[in-house]
């Protein structure tokens, strides 16, 4: 479904509380103002990708947000924005819905692609997975989560839900493009943990149903 200029909201979601590692991975990987730990956060994904430079433009001109991560791409657009405030965050998301006359639930629901664990890393796939990853290194004899979500966007509200439930290393995440992808790494125990948390984050995000 898209408003009244064709846009179609694949992804929106509110993050309330950015944790240590994946604010510090963001602050890595952004070319943006960079976040901080514990700010809200807001990712929004449309397309055609061209139109996300109307929706920045609407998100900072409505209420007092830092943008962290704009993308343009020919498919699809990406943005995040963040605050200390998670009334502002909530506020700019309400503007960008308002300006292009579309509402929350007609987004995209998440779709897992893909949901995998590795145990007991041998040392030469960590070696890979290391020269790959932005944020913490997998060490030999751990545990790899893998995430594929789409929209791709989404991936940031799961590598964000399995830092809050278990102890673990977020490795990379990228919340943009035609998939989502999500690296987590750490004990096995840890990941038992984090797997589901990461699952049921995006399983309770609710929108619209496509036709794939």
């Amino acid at each position: 479904m898209a408003g009244k200029n064709t846009v179609d909201l694949r992804a929106y979601c509110v993050i309330d509380s950015l944790q240590p590692q994946f604010a510090s991975f963001q602050a890595t990987v952004a070319q943006g103002f960079l976040p901080k730990v514990g700010q809200a956060s807001l990712f929004v994904e449309i397309a055609p990708g061209i139109e996300i430079n109307r929706v920045t433009d609407i998100a900072l001109k409505s209420t007092n947000v830092t943008p962290g991560m704009q993308i343009v791409e020919r498919n699809f657009g990406m943005l995040e924005v963040h605050s200390d405030s998670q009334a502002d965050v909530r506020q700019a998301g309400e503007a960008i819905l308002a300006a292009l006359e579309l509402t929350e639930d007609q987004r995209m629901k998440p779709r897992i692609i893909s949901d995998q664990v590795v145990r007991h890393l041998d040392d030469h796939q960590c070696m890979l997975i290391n020269r790959m990853r932005h944020g913490n290194l997998i060490l030999s004899g751990q545990t790899l989560f893998v995430l594929e979500c789409e929209p791709a966007a989404y991936a940031a509200l799961a590598a964000n839900e399995a830092e809050k439930a278990a102890n673990i290393n977020i490795l990379e995440v990228r919340a943009f493009g035609a998939f989502g992808r999500v690296y987590i790494g750490g004990e096995e125990k840890d990941i038992e943990v984090a797997r589901p948390a990461a699952v049921a984050a995006l399983e309770s995000l609710t929108g619209r149903q496509t036709d794939r």
